[in-house]
């Protein structure tokens, strides 16, 4: 390298959620950051613009010149790919975005990595906003944006450093989970469940990555679990060299959580049999329940009592697209949530029923996940929207499978091809003068949905 120049790191991949972050925390590392993406938009192209990071829209070659110092490749790439191709040809070096944050941030950190199939992206903002509050100044890395930090990863003025830790895998050129990668010496395993079936053949290759994850873990290390998943520990089974403490709710573990309120607004915190405070915060579900124990837990490992812990999440704003209110119309409240797996879908019923009673829910979905999309769920994605009044399912042209097979299993369920018949269907209901609460799950964009109900509704 030059003397005098700025070592130059460019990524593929860059608008993605974990890519944009590796972003900033280069930026913060002093490199000089570039990147390419097929689609730049914002929100995260105004984050990353704001911070000084050129972005290039799609992927050329001659996005590589001048030639950067490193190349980070992210996962949506793949061979075939212009500036893939481009990066092999010119002999560029390259890593993946988990093995580039290992060798240059996690190496010489204590990492608290939050793993399962769902709640990763709360549990992680949770955990991160309890470090905060107690004087931690953590580092993080966040697959969303948590609401009380404004930002999806930094690089943190501590020791300590909370990861979303990822099952998916690494890259083209390196097919382990981005988990193995962190190495964390306190892990949080939310639950354990068939997904991405895209890249997992079955449950047991997933089991086999997440016992990967286990054997990295310090025997003075943490791992905390929900003691109900038969999954977790059938892969604990397998071997397990670290201490686990398990999480139950209104059952007896050494992490307890008795509610006070069905929907999981309210509840006393046990440890080891003792009261150990009580939980009154904005949030529903027992799933945020359990992600609530977890981040208690991994909080008191690093030295925080969970009397301080309870206290931080009192004025936990939650991640954004996490049953983020949207809008008001007349009697109508509209949600967005990220849910984007039958489990999920479920559990975030579940909270808003018990939460609002005997009003109207309508549930408005698009499988729009990898494994949605291939039509791996249909009667446990059926069956997920019980809780609602009216689910509606959005089949758009491309999807791989005929939503129609789903009304072979509930009858609340409706499948609608347009964003425009949604939108009637909508305004019908508001029209109703009922009080009802739309929720939209989707972890993409819905075809613009969210800003038309603001425009036309």
């Amino acid at each position: 390298m030059e003397p005098n120049k700025q070592y130059h790191v460019h990524i593929l991949g860059i608008c993605g959620t974990f890519m944009g972050g590796l972003a900033l925390i280069a930026k913060e590392l002093g490199y000089k950051v570039s990147g390419s993406d097929q689609n730049v938009y914002p929100p995260m192209s105004t984050q990353l613009e704001q911070q000084g990071i050129e972005l290039m829209q799609g992927y050329q070659t001659k996005h590589l010149q001048p030639r950067p110092d490193l190349v980070i490749i992210g996962n949506a790439l793949s061979r075939g790919n212009e500036e893939v191709e481009a990066c092999l040809n010119q002999g560029l070096h390259y890593v993946s975005g988990p093995q580039w944050l290992a060798e240059h941030v996690l190496h010489k950190k204590w990492v608290l990595g939050v793993a399962g199939t769902h709640g990763k992206t709360t549990t992680t903002s949770m955990l991160s906003w309890i470090l905060q509050t107690q004087g931690f100044e953590p580092g993080f890395l966040i697959g969303g944006i948590p609401l009380n930090f404004g930002i999806s990863a930094r690089l943190g003025e501590s020791d300590f450093f909370v990861i979303e830790a990822d099952e998916y895998d690494s890259a083209f050129f390196d097919k382990r989970s981005k988990f193995v990668h962190y190495r964390p010496r306190t892990a949080i395993l939310n639950n354990l469940e068939f997904d991405h079936a895209d890249i997992f053949d079955d449950l047991d290759a997933i089991k086999k990555q997440f016992h990967h994850l286990v054997r990295t873990i310090p025997g003075d290390g943490l791992i905390i679990s929900p003691q109900q998943d038969n999954n977790l520990q059938d892969m604990l089974d397998m071997g397990c060299w670290s201490p686990v403490q398990h999480t139950d709710i209104d059952n007896d573990s050494l992490w307890k959580a008795d509610l006070l309120a069905q929907d999981g607004s309210q509840f006393d915190v046990f440890f080891d049999g003792q009261s150990q405070g009580q939980v009154n915060w904005s949030l529903t579900g027992q799933h945020n329940v359990f992600n609530a124990l977890s981040a208690i837990a991994a909080a008191k490992h690093v030295g925080i009592t969970p009397e301080h812990a309870i206290d931080a999440l009192h004025t936990f704003k939650n991640v954004k697209r996490r049953m983020e209110k949207i809008a008001q119309i007349k009697l109508m409240t509209f949600y967005d949530d990220f849910a984007h797996h039958p489990t999920a879908i479920r559990l975030t019923l579940d909270g808003i029923r018990k939460q609002v009673g005997d009003e109207k829910i309508i549930a408005v979905v698009e499988p729009r996940s990898n494994t949605m999309r291939m039509g791996i769920h249909t009667e446990s994605l059926a069956n997920s929207l019980n809780a609602a009044d009216v689910a509606i399912l959005y089949q758009p042209e491309n999807l791989d499978w005929q939503l129609d097979k789903l009304l072979n299993y509930a009858d609340n369920l409706t499948i609608s091809t347009s964003i425009d018949d949604i939108l009637q269907r909508l305004k019908n209901e508001i029209e109703t003068q009922a009080p009802c609460h739309t929720v939209f799950m989707s972890n993409g964009s819905f075809g613009g949905i969210y800003k038309r109900i603001r425009e036309e509704l």
